[in-house]
């Protein structure tokens, strides 16, 4: 036995070398897509990858052996874990409160079947996401006499519904929510939660009277989205105005929030929240009478259409979280979403009162539940100390609770951070107080810490060169550009490399740098009108 009588001081460096044995991973695609098979090769604890030397392969074993996912039989679908759905409830009962703040915002659930010509009504919008819609052609042993879309999105089957229910100036604002899943055959790669084939969402839809009412929810909403990213996840985010050619197809204009993954350098749009015009009110006829009522010459009465908004999370979030605090032994979570914000580990020896340590881990954690502290205890005894530290690192639990001989002796627990693996031992009378502060530390330090990772990773160029050398170094590159089309298409073609996409606009952030009257485009060389983030993207 070691001095400090603990039982992890005699077994760390096996359970260390334990932990860093390389997993018999098969080589797959992009972001490490297994065949059954070759997961059952995988029998090891760890994480066998580096993030900053294959995040690939690094990613796709976090999101796995830290237990959000499962992957499904079929390729880009994936099965959520407990962990995972802990941190989608927590966001929805979030964002559910926040949307009652906002006001007069009804929770329905629409159909997930979508007529093809109603899908086909609004040309722009179906052009943008005809490549990823999953058509059902087939019932039992009959073709069906037109085929229904899988939603991609619900602005075709919601705006009828619109139709029939506004009548007059009294039914507006209308604002609907749902929370559902939806399907997008992604044609490329997927990427467990950021990029996959059926995932669940959040999806706002609106309609008001007056434009001004539509812009001031379109910010509202976007400023939700922010704190969901910010407060809840940790994650640092960019709020901007898309460009024309990235807007949501069939939107007036499209706002987002971009999240940025410094270690591969691309963006995330992380959420959006489109003003939709009077586009689809005009496809589907939503229009109203308003108080004072005009009439044309005929006598009829002019009913004015409606002005529509659209907006939208996704479980893509949790996987921003991860790609951001994530390390090499595995996920980061940040306390206010962990399933358990504290795992309670026993610490026995040989000749211990393992039954009295038992009874305390149990004390420790219903100490803490009563507190209001996600806690559990690790009772399984075929896995030792080691081995249950390095397990629960992976998973990310914040805190780490031991409890062996020697602590009670003193009447105290050693405490490890998650993030920082600072060990420190606390006395049990002070415990509560000391853990409540821990995760409030934890959860500042880890937004802090990507803060400064998001504003080490941004790079001002003015010219093309300097646009150049930043991609190379994996920048978010903030430009000076003309607003031109032509010129954005030939950034992103001129801007690929091997086996690397080309750089698109990310944003036009709403904070502006002072733009010079003589500042010229980056890529053009015309007067510049704006500022704005360029990088590869998800």
């Amino acid at each position: 036995m070691s001095k400090s009588g603990r039982e992890e001081d005699v077994g760390s460096s096996s359970s260390q070398s334990m932990v860093e044995k390389t997993l018999e991973v098969a080589k797959a695609s992009v972001f490490g897509e297994r065949k059954e098979k070759e997961m059952k090769k995988e029998t090891r604890l760890g994480i066998s990858a580096k993030k900053d030397e294959d995040f690939p392969s690094w990613y796709s074993q976090v999101c796995r052996f830290g237990e959000l996912i499962t992957l499904s039989d079929t390729k880009g679908l994936y099965i959520l874990e407990p962990s995972a759905t802990k941190i989608w409830n927590t966001l929805r009962s979030y964002m559910d409160a926040e949307l009652e703040k906002l006001g007069g915002v009804e929770e329905k659930k629409f159909p997930m079947l979508i007529k093809r010509d109603s899908l086909e009504k609004e040309k722009d919008h179906i052009e943008g996401f005809k490549p990823e819609v999953a058509w059902v052609t087939r019932a039992g042993e009959h073709d069906l006499p037109t085929p229904y879309a899988l939603r991609p999105t619900s602005e075709t089957i919601i705006y009828p519904y619109f139709k029939n229910r506004i009548r007059t100036h009294r039914d507006l604002p209308m604002k609907v929510n749902q929370w559902v899943n939806v399907v997008r055959w992604e044609v490329s790669d997927p990427i467990p939660l950021i990029r996959g084939r059926e995932f669940d969402w959040q999806e706002g839809h609106s309609a008001f009277a007056t434009k001004e009412e539509a812009d001031e929810e379109v910010l509202e909403v976007l400023n939700i989205y922010s704190r969901v990213y910010e407060d809840l996840l940790a994650v640092p985010v960019i709020k901007g105005r898309k460009s024309d050619k990235e807007k949501f197809a069939g939107a007036d204009y499209t706002t987002s929030a971009e999240a940025f993954i410094p270690t591969t350098g691309r963006g995330v749009q992380a959420a959006t929240s489109h003003c939709l015009g009077q586009n689809f009110a005009k496809m589907f006829e939503i229009a109203f009478e308003d108080k004072e009522v005009k009439r044309d010459k005929k006598g009829k009465i002019i009913k004015p259409l409606v002005w529509q908004n659209s907006w939208g999370v996704s479980t893509r979030s949790i996987g921003v979280m991860a790609m951001t605090h994530g390390d090499d032994k595995g996920l980061v979570l940040p306390p206010k979403v962990a399933r358990y914000q504290v795992v309670v580990v026993p610490v026995p020896f040989k000749g211990a009162d393992t039954k009295r340590i038992s009874q305390e881990c149990q004390a420790v954690k219903t100490t803490l539940q009563g507190a209001g502290v996600r806690a559990i205890v690790d009772e399984r005894d075929n896995y030792a100390c080691g081995w249950k530290y390095a397990d629960w690192e992976m998973k990310g639990v914040p805190l780490r609770i031991e409890l062996g001989p020697r602590d009670l002796e003193k009447n105290q627990v050693r405490v490890v951070r998650r993030d920082t693996r600072v060990k420190m031992d606390v006395l049990r009378v002070d415990l509560v107080e000391k853990v409540k502060d821990l995760l409030e530390v934890i959860q500042r330090d880890l937004y802090d810490d990507a803060k400064r990772k998001l504003e080490e990773s941004i790079q001002k160029v003015e010219t093309w060169d300097e646009f150049k050398e930043a991609l190379r170094q994996k920048k978010l590159v903030l430009a000076p550009w003309c607003d031109e089309v032509e010129v954005e298409n030939d950034v992103k073609e001129n801007s690929k490399g091997e086996n690397e996409a080309g750089a698109k606009t990310l944003c036009t952030p709403f904070e502006q740098p002072e733009l010079r009257e003589d500042t010229l485009c980056f890529a053009s060389g015309k007067p510049a009108k704006k500022w704005t983030y360029w990088g590869r993207s998800y």
